[in-house]
């Protein structure tokens, strides 16, 4: 059976300047002993640039970096590790929920490390002084005993919705050390904003008009014979962050699900949070024969 927690999109990307670095953490450095202000990226490029294993990289990439990155699947900011050995993708909501999906070389692959509490630093554009943060590993489906590929982090209250530098000294993957920071505009997936249209191409064409695996000729009927960029254009995507008791869940974002966003396959109605998510779920329908998790197991319990 695949796993359901692929990457997806989210609608809206962030709004930001983004500069990332990351370089391997000096093992004689405890995370007590590390600088408690959270230095801005800025000041630590040049130690970055002379370590091995380091990479710095803009989140829209410029014509002299090797490798620039777009944003990420969740419409976050893609922050390589060890000279893109790895990678981190940063969400934030606009409640202020900090979430860090890890992710290996290809950027689509999701990998799941030792699970562990992130200590960071976060301070906003103006401030003289940082604030702690500390991410909790939030294990999602398909996760390994002992491991995660989800941190999930929230801001303090009066950081939200401001240009943020934000700095983690240490986290452990596959027992290497890595210092990881970037810098962000405001939230994205605000309620206010408009769902860009997605791109009408082959690709997607192929993927919501051929049957195959789980999908059906009478799921792409009952679908009405469209792809989701045409079924749900126009519409605005909201992230609840905190869903209750009851609610259901995005199969892929795990996210509060909307029953306006709603695909049929397999017979059976699979809501989510938003279209990308419908594009994961439906290409790993595509490509297994094995029954799919039914709909009423992404209640929130």
């Amino acid at each position: 059976m695949k796993r359901w927690n692929l990457c997806c999109l989210f609608i809206l990307p962030l709004a930001v300047t983004t500069l990332v670095f990351l370089s391997g953490c000096n093992p004689s450095q405890s995370d007590e002993t590390a600088d408690q202000t959270a230095p801005r990226v800025e000041g630590e490029k040049a130690g970055v640039a002379s370590d091995e294993r380091s990479a710095t990289n803009s989140i829209a990439g410029d014509a002299d970096s090797e490798h620039g990155h777009i944003p990420g699947a969740h419409g976050g900011i893609m922050i390589s590790l060890g000279r893109d050995s790895y990678h981190v993708e940063a969400v934030i909501d606009s409640a202020g929920a900090v979430r860090l999906y890890t992710l290996g070389k290809d950027e689509s692959r999701v990998i799941d490390v030792e699970s562990q509490t992130l200590k960071g630093f976060v301070k906003a554009e103006g401030d003289a002084d940082s604030k702690p943060i500390s991410f909790e590993a939030s294990p999602q489906d398909g996760d390994s005993p002992g491991k995660t590929s989800l941190f999930m982090g929230q801001l303090p209250q009066e950081l939200v919705g401001r240009k943020l530098d934000v700095t983690i000294p240490n986290i452990r993957i596959d027992g290497e050390r890595f210092r990881l920071g970037f810098v962000s505009g405001q939230e994205s997936h605000d309620e206010s904003s408009d769902m860009p249209a997605k791109v009408a191409n082959e690709a997607e064409r192929e993927l919501y008009l051929t049957p195959g695996g789980r999908y059906t000729v009478a799921d792409i009927e009952a679908n009405g014979n469209m792809t989701a960029s045409q079924k749900f254009k126009g519409m605005k995507s909201e992230h609840d962050m905190k869903p209750e008791v009851g609610d259901m869940l995005c199969p892929i974002s795990g996210t509060k699900a909307n029953s306006k966003f709603t695909w049929i396959i397999d017979g059976k109605p699979y809501e989510f949070c938003c279209p990308p998510c419908v594009d994961e779920f439906l290409a790993s329908a595509k490509e297994s024969t094995d029954p799919l998790p039914d709909p009423d197991s992404f209640i929130k319990k």
